[in-house]
């Protein structure tokens, strides 16, 4: 079921079908997870390194400590670098207990500059993991950031920090000295929308034409038995300048296998716009922008496969983000990474469908063991998908048709996401290697390159520099450099 603000129902019918159709985003500069509302992990920038070393500082143009767990981000943007972690960087050191963060770095010197900080869920673990953080990439446009935090809500901060005065209605921040966030507005899930989010609400937010779109984190309850909140709703679109919900869908309802984790996709498809949700039942949803009425959907799993109570079954989420390329839809299925390796299956579907395209949609699709679980999201460049699973796999597919180039063992697990740009793909491993490998049909190891600790985010690369955050600290990459770690930390970066 999907409900609409009464005053969005009264304003719809005003607009032509043409007029509404022709709606696309205006060209502004904007960052987010995915580099584009398409969600594909493909950059322009060049002159990117295609080697470093973090040891002797060859290449390495700064560095900065963060928390101790950190997944979000970076995002690049306004000469900042924002990620997401917790609290054990101890920017302020009155602030000691366990929290979740968004950290803003100086892009061209990686000192630290400012942070927003939420407090702990009080349920713990079922609803807010412990030491996990932020973990929603933050969307930036304009003077604003938006993020989903630990506490499953979604706000709106100043891009400045508390540095330029608070900008915005809200005036009750706790902490509003140099060094903190300035929040613009927050929309509380839990509070509004009786959400249950399990473990942690994570989504990375898009912002299209004053609409923000995000998933809830709703799922099931500790024991993993029970959905606690059923009709509440699993995707959501705010008004981005004032926080106030514009529509709500409680698809999948009580279908929820475990949470919904995943990001929303915007595209036009044929001048249709959508907005592609994937779900926590292992459907994928489309639905009309502007209004949240369905436009299709999918289900990933085959036919006959089941979900079993602890991630043993072959049915899975789809907590990859969704990308849209060439009017196609690409995305692989899995699940939480506790529940271990497991067959999986990648799909191509046609988006230019309607209803139920289950059977008609499928232009390609990989399964069993030829494409094991996945949380990871794809980058398709020059008709060449490449996608990577938790097993630590790296393939590179044809996008029109799933032929496969290659593929290449990483050795080690693979959370984060395969990153093309400069005629290369970066990809980071939970033992800490980032390899490099050239872009193309033939297989070809440019190098391994060991970060210190774990790399469980995706690469970003801006104004010729590659930014890669592994676990605890955050690398700024850039061709040449000699470079050394950043120097401010809390109260230094609120000197003038």
């Amino acid at each position: 079921m999907t409900r609409v603000k009464t005053v969005l129902l009264v304003a719809v019918p005003l607009l032509s079908a043409a007029a509404l159709l022709a709606q696309a985003p205006a060209q502004v500069e904007r960052a987010m997870f995915g580099n584009t509302f398409s969600r594909n992990m493909v950059s322009d920038e060049k002159g990117l390194p295609a080697e470093w070393d973090v040891k002797t500082g060859k290449n390495v143009k700064w560095w900065a400590d963060v928390g101790s767990q950190a997944y979000a981000g970076p995002t690049v943007f306004g000469g900042k670098v924002f990620v997401g972690t917790n609290n054990d960087g101890h920017r302020n050191p009155k602030l000691g207990a366990d929290r979740g963060v968004i950290m803003a770095f100086d892009a061209a010197k990686g000192d630290f500059l400012w942070q927003m900080t939420h407090e702990k869920l009080p349920a713990g673990r079922v609803n807010d993991w412990p030491a996990q953080g932020i973990c929603s990439t933050p969307y930036a446009e304009g003077k604003r950031l938006y993020y989903t935090s630990n506490r499953a809500t979604i706000v709106s901060l100043d891009t400045e920090g508390f540095k330029d005065g608070n900008d915005g209605p809200v005036t009750t921040e706790k902490e509003q000295s140099p060094i903190d966030g300035d929040v613009v507005w927050e929309y509380d899930m839990m509070k509004e929308l009786d959400v249950f989010p399990h473990n942690l609400a994570v989504s990375s937010p898009l912002v299209v034409d004053g609409l923000l779109y995000a998933t809830t984190g709703n799922g099931v309850d500790e024991g993993h038995i029970n959905i606690p909140s059923p009709k509440a709703p699993s995707f959501v679109a705010l008004d981005a300048k004032t926080g106030e919900l514009v529509w709500e869908s409680n698809l999948p309802g009580d279908k929820i296998f475990h949470g919904t984790w995943s990001n929303p996709t915007y595209g036009v498809v044929k001048g249709r716009p959508q907005v592609i949700f994937p779900g926590g039942d292992g459907w994928i949803y489309s639905f009309e922008p502007k209004t949240g009425k369905l436009l299709w959907k999918f289900n990933a799993n085959p036919a006959g496969t089941k979900y079993i109570l602890g991630g043993r079954g072959t049915a899975n989420e789809v907590i990859a983000s969704a990308v849209l390329y060439d009017d196609k839809v690409y995305f692989g299925v899995g699940q939480d990474p506790e529940h271990g390796e497991g067959t999986g299956n990648f799909w191509c579907i046609d988006a230019t469908k309607d209803g139920d395209i289950t059977g008609t949609g499928v232009v390609w699709h990989r399964g069993g063991n030829d494409f094991r679980r996945t949380i990871s999201t794809v980058a398709i460049q020059d008709g060449i998908v490449y996608a990577s699973n938790l097993s630590g796999f790296l393939y590179a597919l044809d996008a029109k048709t799933g032929q496969e180039y290659w593929q290449h063992d990483m050795l080690a697990a693979v959370w984060g996401s395969p990153f093309a740009a400069d005629g290369r793909i970066y990809l980071g491993d939970e033992d800490g290697d980032v390899e490099v490998l050239k872009a193309g049909k033939v297989k070809q190891v440019l190098g391994s390159y060991n970060m210190g600790i774990s790399v469980y985010s995706t690469a970003v690369a801006k104004n010729g520099v590659l930014y890669v955050l592994a676990r605890n600290r955050l690398f700024a990459l850039q061709q040449g450099a000699t470079g050394k770690p950043s120097t401010a930390r809390g109260a230094e970066a609120a000197k003038p």
